[in-house]
């Protein structure tokens, strides 16, 4: 479960008065996630998502609080924060709740990445003019990660990947605001084989990059069960150019951007789950990332252009 940190009593109802809610009738731990503390929390009858930020300061998760703002005004689905402060000593932020649920891989249709690919879009057109903030986990990060990952993972391998895709990808290609993790359990559907998208979850990762990693690695993410399903990659993508078409050498980039992030997550799976394991962590397998990794290198680019078209 996701409570690496626990408030007090005392703590809670401190900052639940600072953010001008009155009696907590409910308070329980969200079992989601795996690098913050997410709890639910009723006062006054209405149910919120609280958060306490974990690996961010007070700045960085004010910047995010702002962003989700901005872009939630702009009519992306996704919750904005109704109250934010300090709790047990760290950044925390309160959310409306939302009810909904997360797909299984098995329940994810050409319809469901359809609406998918194109809320994607829209979150892209809706920070555009957002300020560029630093991406925790640009080639440098991951180098450094590398640094302090044990012999027994793939070390060379992923640093000879990882050396090649820097060196391919398109720096011409558009950027701006990008989510950065849209996995499954960060996207909210109205019921069980419901098609209809209620609520994007989580801007922890979002950053600024290349458009086209975001859709990369939500294409890894949703596409894939034990090999990538080209009936969920064509939906994506055209549900992404629904709402917002990609040119020629963007679309081309899909390839080395799916392969920078089939390197991405298997470097911080291995550095953020298997090294550090833990009763309270979500685990997460970095091999399921590694064989996206070998698929997309058997497939090379027209194999990939075949997959998406």
């Amino acid at each position: 479960m996701a409570a690496f940190t626990k408030p007090t009593a005392d703590e809670l109802a401190f900052f639940v008065r600072s953010v001008g809610l009155g009696k907590i009738d409910e308070f329980r731990v969200v079992e989601a996630g795996s690098v913050n503390s997410n709890f639910s929390l009723i006062c006054d009858g209405k149910r919120f998502f609280l958060r306490i930020f974990e690996e961010q300061g007070e700045a960085g998760a004010a910047d995010e609080i702002v962003r989700i703002r901005t872009i939630s005004a702009r009519g992306v689905l996704t919750p904005a924060a109704v109250g934010q402060g300090t709790l047990a000593g760290k950044p925390a932020a309160l959310f409306p709740w939302v009810d909904g649920g997360i797909s299984c891989q098995r329940a994810v249709s050409p319809a469901r990445a359809f609406a998918l690919g194109r809320a994607l879009a829209d979150v892209h057109r809706a920070g555009a003019d957002l300020p560029a903030s630093p991406n925790r986990f640009d080639a440098e990060a991951l180098r450094a990660r590398l640094g302090r990952i044990e012999r027994a993972y793939p070390v060379v391998r992923l640093r000879a990947a990882l050396d090649a895709a820097e060196a391919a990808r398109d720096p011409n290609i558009p950027r701006g605001f990008v989510h950065g993790d849209l996995f499954r359990d960060n996207v909210l559907w109205a019921a069980p084989g419901s098609d209809r998208l209620v609520a994007l979850l989580d801007f922890e990762s979002a950053s600024h990059g290349p458009l086209a990693f975001d859709l990369a690695v939500t294409l890894l993410a949703w596409c894939y069960g034990d090999a990538f399903e080209p009936s969920l990659a064509r939906a994506l993508v055209a549900g992404y150019e629904a709402a917002r078409p990609m040119g020629i050498d963007e679309k081309r980039a899909l390839y080395t951007e799916s392969l920078f992030g089939a390197i991405r997550f298997t470097i911080t799976r291995i550095t953020d789950y298997a090294m550090r394991g833990g009763e309270n962590r979500v685990m997460k397998d970095w091999r399921r990332f590694l064989a996206r990794l070998d698929a997309l290198e058997a497939m090379g680019p027209s194999g990939f252009e075949a997959l998406i078209t």
